[in-house]
């Protein structure tokens, strides 16, 4: 069973607009299936995870396109990044062909990578001004329920238009928190402590070897399990680097890698000119939170949303909801998305910036929590337009606390 992506529409419209896609995100995640789904007839595929396509895409790469022609679609581009002056040459080619003969250039070339930050840089020194650019994470909930999906914006008005969909009880949250996005769990195929138990040895196998260069796999191994336990916490590189037995400089080499690998988001702290008391250091998420809670070893879902991480581990789920959203609508979180924390430990868990609006935005496990917005005001001295805040949980309705704030289903994400 295939699930639709709201990213489709977006990728659709980008492939009318550049005459090269690329699509980043961690593996298994749905890349190369989606494409391959919405990718017209006449387009070609080839994966670089075949190793004759890669040795010879490697060895000669101009051959390498002439043999499978255009349009092409590549699955897995960081493996050869030699491919892309020479795709900038045939869309250079296409590109003077179309404008003799007055017509619209069309998609030539859609790639995909697992390495983001890799593929990101081979891809902005070669196709600059040519390219596309989206990331696509394991699947939101609101693409597992089947829901056409609109962009999320944390305003009192969008989101009373949204209010009609259907509010989800806390034990259906958990179940999908536990289960995660990824899309051989959501459609059955694999069952998920098989499938995540593979994937990670897989996944370090495969990527983090190669990109480590080092055989340092089992104190790999247990960094992840580490900071599987302390998502939606602060970073702090010598803290780990010490529990674990390495130096900092090895943390930030892995921090690097599962966020290029689209594995962690890195959400960044608020910063002003006003303040040099708010705190500098990141927070970091997990992007799946299946993959979360089965690092953290926690057994069901039952004893996860009693647990220690119960809380953490929802903030997660909803942040990375968050980010999913947006970038499935072809936006930058970094653009928008902050945290705000000071020295006096006042905290707000995000903050949505547009312009000169501050949209703070509170998340809390239970239905009805206790006094959520009292460290809202605390933005005022930073802004003069400090919007209406919402309070996401597990509510059944959006409803005011009182006139700064709003209680915020998490249904409506």
């Amino acid at each position: 069973m295939y699930i639709k992506r709201t990213i489709e529409k977006t990728i659709k419209k980008m492939a009318n607009e550049f005459p090269v896609i690329v699509i980043s995100g961690a593996r298994q995640v749905g890349k190369s299936t989606m494409l391959q789904m919405i990718k017209e007839d006449n387009m070609n595929y080839v994966t670089l995870d075949d190793l004759d396509a890669r040795n010879l895409a490697l060895s000669d790469p101009k051959y390498f396109l002439e043999q499978y022609s255009f349009p092409l679609l590549i699955d897995e581009i960081q493996y050869a990044p030699n491919l892309l002056p020479y795709i900038k040459m045939i869309v250079d080619e296409e590109n003077l062909k179309a404008l003799k003969n007055n017509t619209e250039l069309k998609s030539l070339f859609w790639l995909t990578g697992s390495q983001q930050f890799k593929v990101m840089k081979d891809v902005s020194e070669s196709l600059a001004g040519r390219v596309g650019v989206l990331s696509l994470y394991s699947l939101s909930n609101a693409e597992i329920n089947g829901n056409d999906g609109t962009l999320f914006l944390p305003k009192i008005d969008v989101l009373k238009n949204k209010s009609n969909i259907e509010a989800c009880d806390s034990k259906e949250i958990f179940k999908r928190i536990f289960n995660g996005g990824m899309p051989s769990i959501a459609t059955k195929t694999i069952e998920r402590n098989n499938y995540f138990s593979s994937y990670i040895n897989t996944y370090i196998e495969r990527d983090v070897k190669q990109l480590l260069n080092v055989g340092k796999t089992i104190e790999f191994y247990n960094f992840m399990q580490y900071i599987a336990v302390r998502t939606a916490q602060e970073l702090n590189y010598s803290t780990i680097a010490k529990e674990i037995g390495v130096d900092s400089k090895t943390i930030k080499n892995w921090i690097s890698i599962l966020e290029s690998s689209g594995i962690i988001y890195l959400l960044q702290p608020f910063s002003s000119n006003l303040s040099n008391r708010i705190i500098k250091s990141p927070k970091l998420y997990f992007m799946d939170t299946g993959l979360c809670s089965y690092l953290a070893k926690y057994p069901n879902q039952e004893t996860l949303e009693v647990g220690a991480l119960a809380g953490a581990i929802f903030e997660t789920f909803v942040v990375s909801e968050i980010i999913k959203n947006m970038t499935s609508y072809g936006l930058e979180p970094r653009m928008n998305l902050y945290y705000y924390r000071d020295k006096d430990q006042k905290e707000v868990d995000l903050l949505y910036i547009e312009g000169d609006t501050i949209y703070p935005i509170e998340i809390k496990k239970g239905v009805s929590p206790n006094n959520p917005d009292k460290n809202f005001s605390v933005l005022n001295k930073y802004s003069n337009d400090i919007a209406t805040g919402i309070v996401i949980c597990m509510t059944n309705k959006l409803q005011p606390i009182n006139r700064n704030c709003w209680l915020c289903p998490i249904s409506l994400i």
